[in-house]
């Protein structure tokens, strides 16, 4: 155990696992928003994250942006990331749209088994995956730098730059934003309605299925825009790489209480931090054995999550 190592970047280990738990927070909302409202864990959620990062990527290559391209002045980057993160949000609402109407919609026609779900769920990641890795030929898609990683300043002597503030700021902004949706809007209120019960919120007028395809949009934009973030802290993006970010977020749902918007985000912050401070102490190998080894030893103490809220039973 390297105790020197993780003492002496204890800072910036924490400032790099918030940044990429804001990301894991993102998606994850999409899981919980989904398995509060349908009691169904959307496995191809993944790849709505995939979507909405490659569309990123491709949008700024259709300004003739690329990999090498570092791009300058404050209103160039506010216009490329504006840009982009408008076309990855639809990018992914509409592969979530398309993947509850094709995969989900004719399930719960029919009253499907649970089990039906699941496996729908796990073909139609896979589908989606193996699309992207045949049109993208199975080579990384490069992102242009639009923000440079070099620190602007530092607080309390740990470095600060501005991909990290553009990334934890971006993600606390869609977060509130998505939280005061669905407990102050109409929509929301329907969202919550059928969460707590669908059958009684469709005697009350509630259109069940206008519902249901909202909570996979909201949650398909969270995503967009967490692939929008992935691509320009990473800056390289292959069509395999949600599996894995995938499964961090549905942990991070998971760890926070599923089926709980503001667990999302303490869980996913928390799974980011744990993952760095383990790389920091064992090394970097063992980043992914950490991030799912304290989901188990959680789950053993407290069984519903850190907070436990259902999405149903939010407050207004």
């Amino acid at each position: 155990m390297n105790f020197d190592g993780l003492f002496s970047n204890f800072g910036e280990l924490t400032t790099t696992g918030l940044t990429q738990g804001a990301i894991y927070a993102l998606v994850a909302l999409g899981y919980t928003l989904v398995y509060g409202v349908l009691r169904l864990i959307n496995f191809a959620h993944s790849e709505v994250f995939i979507a909405g990062a490659f569309a990123a990527i491709w949008t700024w290559n259709g300004f003739g942006l690329d990999q090498d391209s570092q791009v300058s002045g404050v209103g160039s980057i506010l216009f490329y990331l504006l840009v982009a993160m408008i076309v990855a949000a639809i990018a992914s609402a509409g592969t979530a749209t398309v993947i509850e109407r094709v995969a989900y919609r004719p399930l719960r026609k029919r009253n499907a088994p649970p089990l039906a779900f699941l496996i729908t769920a796990i073909g139609a990641s896979i589908a989606i995956s193996e699309a992207f890795g045949i049109w993208t030929r199975r080579r990384p898609e490069g992102a242009p730098i639009l923000i440079s990683q070099k620190p602007l300043f530092h607080l309390f002597g740990v470095p600060i730059d501005g991909v990290q503030l553009l990334t934890l700021g971006a993600a606390l902004v869609m977060m509130v934003a998505l939280d005061q949706f669905i407990n102050r809007s109409r929509v929301g209120r329907g969202i919550r309605a059928v969460a707590q019960d669908a059958n009684t919120a469709a005697l009350m007028g509630v259109n069940k299925d206008r519902i249901i395809l909202m909570v996979f949009i909201a949650g398909g934009t969270m995503a967009g825009v967490a692939g929008l973030l992935y691509d320009v802290r990473i800056q390289s993006l292959t069509y395999s790489v949600g599996f894995l970010l995938g499964l961090k977020a549905f942990t991070a749902a998971v760890l926070g209480g599923i089926g709980n918007l503001r667990g999302a985000l303490v869980g996913g912050l928390l799974l980011g931090v744990v993952e760095n401070y383990a790389s920091g102490l064992f090394g970097s190998e063992w980043k992914d054995f950490a991030a799912f080894a304290v989901l188990v030893v959680l789950l053993m103490f407290r069984p519903t999550g850190l907070l436990g809220e259902s999405l149903g039973r939010a407050r207004a």
